[in-house]
């Protein structure tokens, strides 16, 4: 099974690329983030040629949150309960038996600002909200842009960085807080390039530079992550014309069945901290830029 992750930053504009990727890549489940379309503006048939259904929860200019994927999805979501937020971030549904939780995590502007205590509060609800799901589901996939970057070697300048929205203490303890619940960073799974980010800023010739970030993120409950055999970063779309400031992240999972549950992962559950390697993970030849505002040094 493939599940990947995509912040689009406008779906309309990235549609082509979109319907390219899926094409080339068939995953099972493509999690969008920042569609910023309203829902009876939503590409349902460009996206039904292609052979994807389609779930959505979008408002106008902003956030917006989508599924695509070639079974139907159930028993759907698209909030975090008992928080009271307008904005549209969350989109959930289960497909065969994996619930799959597609996010969009608040970037929080600046650490002194309003925005960030948002994205803090907002943080704590969606663990208490995991740890709820986790009770239920032994198979889940929490997935898309969080807007952290957890270790220093998520960001291309930990120093330049240090304090700053993205990469500040507060918001890496609570991602560390939701991966405590019993969830595994698929990306630190592997061995993976150094300097592997999947966002960078379309300004100061970032990507050009490879001044990134790692802020997208799947991450997978302890049985799913015994299955997990890749997870890669297809930085290839940030090469495009008129691209994303993210780059799409893909996990593949094996088949899991009873057996496979009894089996003893060949990984660590812990996830790796900033390992260091010059190879390029297999699958894909590369890195991907939001209009949110982000620290002029990105």
């Amino acid at each position: 099974m493939k599940i990947a992750t995509w912040n689009v930053n406008s779906l309309k504009v990235r549609l082509p690329h979109v319907l390219d990727w899926l094409a080339l890549n068939q995953p099972d489940v493509l999690c969008l983030q920042e569609t910023k379309l309203q829902d009876e503006n939503f590409p349902i048939a460009e996206i039904a040629e292609a052979g994807y259904q389609t779930l959505y929860s979008g408002q106008k200019t902003y956030n917006g949150v989508a599924l695509l994927s070639r079974q139907s999805g159930n028993e759907i979501i698209t909030a975090i309960p008992g928080l009271e937020d307008p904005q549209k971030r969350v989109l959930g549904a289960i497909y065969n038996d994996v619930r799959v939780i597609c996010i969009y995590v608040p970037n929080g502007e600046h650490v002194t600002s309003e925005k960030y205590q948002y994205k803090l509060k907002w943080l704590a609800a969606l663990k208490d909200w995991v740890r709820d799901m986790l009770s239920e589901h032994r198979k889940l996939v929490l997935l898309g842009d969080f807007n952290i970057a957890p270790e220093e070697c998520d960001v291309h300048d930990a120093k330049l960085w240090e304090g700053q929205v993205l990469f500040s203490l507060p918001e890496r303890e609570a991602f560390r807080d939701v991966l405590n619940l019993g969830l595994t960073d698929s990306f630190r799974l592997f061995e993976q390039p150094e300097k592997s980010y999947t966002w960078w800023d379309y300004r100061m010739m970032a990507f050009r530079r490879n001044m990134g970030l790692r802020i997208d993120h799947i991450l997978l409950s302890n049985d799913l992550a015994k299955t997990c055999t890749a997870c890669v970063i297809d930085k290839e779309t940030r090469r495009l014309e008129r691209p994303s400031d993210h780059a799409p992240v893909m996990v593949e999972l094996a088949a899991f069945g009873p057996e496979e549950s009894k089996r003893e992962s060949r990984f660590s559950l812990i996830p790796a901290h900033c390992p260091g390697t010059s190879e390029q993970a297999p699958g894909f030849t590369g890195n991907a830029e939001s209009t949110e505002s982000y620290p002029q040094n990105s």
